[in-house]
């Protein structure tokens, strides 16, 4: 793994905590405060945006360890480190932010960083399963070949 895959991991690890943390605020709020269960808008945005936290901020944690195997180039391999996390970021800002007033009935306008968080996520994935179908390049410019992928093994 790369050194720059290695602190993006580091700095996504440090961050889960708070995602744990956004777990118990809510199930405080849905114990120990009635104006939240009152405003079903906001309750599931909220619950939407926990969600999308964990698990993108896993699906970013998978992503890095084949960002490095890819025959991008390091532009391209720094986009694809760099967008997955950021959609990790954006899609549960745009949820939590856009209802932050318990007397809330619709969404304010920060409801569009999902858009912007999902084509970053988008754009990521894309970019880093072509890579992958790419396969990696010998220094040579030709794909290396992979072991049982037309190699002969003798005994």
């Amino acid at each position: 793994m790369s050194r720059e895959s290695r602190l993006t991991a580091g700095i996504l690890l440090i961050l889960m905590p708070t995602v744990v943390f956004g777990g118990t605020s809510i199930l405080s709020m849905l114990v120990g405060d009635p104006t939240y269960t009152e405003n079903q808008l906001r309750q599931d945005l909220w619950r939407a945006g926990h969600a999308h936290a964990g698990v993108l901020l896993i699906l970013s944690l998978v992503t890095l360890r084949y960002v490095d195997e890819t025959s991008l180039s390091n532009g391209l391999k720094r986009l694809a480190r760099h967008s997955i996390p950021a959609a990790a970021i954006l899609l549960p800002a745009a949820f939590f932010l856009s209802m932050l007033s318990p007397e809330a009935t619709e969404p304010n306008v920060l409801i569009y960083l999902a858009y912007v968080g999902a084509l970053s996520l988008a754009v990521g994935l894309l970019v880093l399963g072509v890579g992958l179908i790419r396969g990696n390049r010998s220094p040579h410019g030709r794909p290396e070949e992979t072991a049982g992928a037309g190699a002969s093994t003798s005994l």
